[in-house]
């Protein structure tokens, strides 16, 4: 999952559920195996593993160990410490798990190993088979809301030496910072923000005269960037109006989800497809596969196919410093495509996502839960998904969920019909293109029928 989400802290949970010892081993920036296996005592300054360490720190033989951001592991001419992790963390394999140092045979098989991270791409294949993956999803306004009253903002006065102070907190402060100086989809920002607040009151109040009376602090949203300077984010809003050839989708990072816009325009001259704003070789070819089946299909969409051949088509992806990948923006490219075609103007309060193939089927797409969460912190109410992703809805809160219209499609025609403002009967053209129906006069009996 992504940073801040608590899946450290998920980990010390479990242990003290548990009642089982519990140590911490980061992985981050780990290049040598013999990190993990130890160095053979020949060596000057030998010593055990970390594995080994661990476990004479905890005292015990079935700790639960959390080997944190194992995605980020790297290798270099001293070893690969992924592939040492392989016998590491194999049921089969790991009661005879023999360190250099010790040089002796241990049984890790009473161990429960945690392993953390934020994405699963850099993790090879074979460490991933050995694994029980779950997956750690960001939180809505209302969670971080809830998160920060309950433990955040308590547990920082106790640290800054406030909680018996007379110190109050104005209601609409916390909702203010998550908006205004954090951007995440975890808390740890929201967090070191609470703590900033905290050492900045702690130090008022130190330097009030020690022989007057203490005064109440209050601490109200207006007085925010004096504690905690400008605000660092605008607020996030749709556009109001979208423009012909503009759709909005959405996007998944591994810091959460994310609002992207698609805009396209003609070109006069030549049939080319030029692809802007740092994207990546699948996005690109989602493009091309958008291009492709709304040429493929101009003819039952009402589309002049002269306009494929003799205008060049331009779609670009804004905020180009940031690097933009995956499948999930072909049905939002399709739109805006068919917008400029069509000469209608996208809904825009709809935000879209899907892969499409160019028999025009919506495909499913992952990170469902952090797409919606963008799209409803932004105020969009009506979200267009892939019909085989209508099983990941389960994972949104209900407060978001009961908010939201989605609309939920199998073909691109379907999709066109749901978000362009005017849509015409797109649906239907494209199914007599897709299977076109016989005249009257070929039209066969059908057996049994009255």
């Amino acid at each position: 999952g992504p940073p801040g989400v608590g899946k450290t802290s998920l980990g010390q949970s479990i242990a003290r559920a548990l009642e089982r010892k519990f140590e911490r081993l980061s992985l981050g920036g780990l290049h040598d195996e013999a990190e993990l296996r130890g160095h053979r005592r020949t060596y000057v300054g030998a010593m055990p593993g970390r594995l080994i360490q661990a476990l004479r720190r905890a005292g015990a033989k079935n700790p639960i160990l959390m080997l944190d951001e194992v995605d980020k592991v790297g290798q270099d001419f001293r070893g690969d410490p992924a592939s040492a992790l392989l016998e590491i963390l194999d049921p089969e394999q790991n009661h005879t798990f023999r360190d250099n140092y010790l040089d002796l045979p241990f049984d890790l098989s009473k161990v429960m190993f945690i392993t953390t991270a934020n994405s699963l791409d850099t993790i090879s294949r074979p460490l991933l088979d050995r694994m029980e993956i779950i997956r750690l999803g960001g939180y809505s306004h209302q969670e971080k809301l809830e998160i920060a009253n309950r433990y955040l903002w308590p547990r920082r006065l106790k640290e800054a030496g406030l909680a018996s102070k007379p110190l109050t907190l104005e209601e609409q402060v916390i909702p203010h910072i998550i908006k205004r100086y954090t951007r995440e989809a975890g808390v740890r920002q929201l967090e070191q923000m609470l703590g900033r607040l905290t050492r900045k009151v702690a130090l008022k109040l130190a330097e009030h005269p020690p022989d007057q009376p203490e005064e109440s602090l209050t601490i109200t949203q207006v007085d925010l960037p004096e504690w905690l300077g400008i605000e660092r984010f605008m607020p996030e809003e749709a556009r109001k109006t979208l423009p012909l050839g503009v759709a909005t989708g959405m996007a998944w990072t591994e810091t959460g989800g994310d609002v992207l816009y698609v805009e396209s325009a003609l070109l006069p001259g030549g049939s080319d497809l030029t692809i802007t704003g740092h994207i990546g070789d699948v996005m690109q070819e989602s493009a091309q596969a958008a291009r492709s089946y709304l040429w493929s299909r101009a003819e039952s969409l009402g589309l002049d196919i002269a306009v494929f051949k003799q205008s060049g088509m331009h779609i670009h992806v804004p905020e180009g410093a940031i690097p933009k990948d995956g499948p999930s923006a072909g049905v939002t490219m399709a739109s805006a495509l068919a917008s400029l075609l069509l000469k209608i103007p996208v809904m825009n309060n709809t935000a879209m996502t899907g892969e499409i193939g160019l028999t025009g089927l919506v495909l499913p797409v992952g990170g469902i839960k952090e797409k919606i969460l963008a799209a409803h912190r932004v105020g969009l109410r009506r979200i267009v998904l892939p019909k085989a992703n209508e099983k990941d809805l389960k994972d949104v809160p209900e407060a978001v969920r009961s908010e939201l219209s989605i609309v939920f499609v199998e073909t691109i025609e379907e999709a066109l019909e749901a978000v362009l403002l005017k849509s015409p009967d797109i649906r239907e053209r494209g199914n007599e293109h897709r299977h076109p129906q016989p005249a009257e006069s070929e039209k066969k009996p059908v057996l049994g029928s009255r």
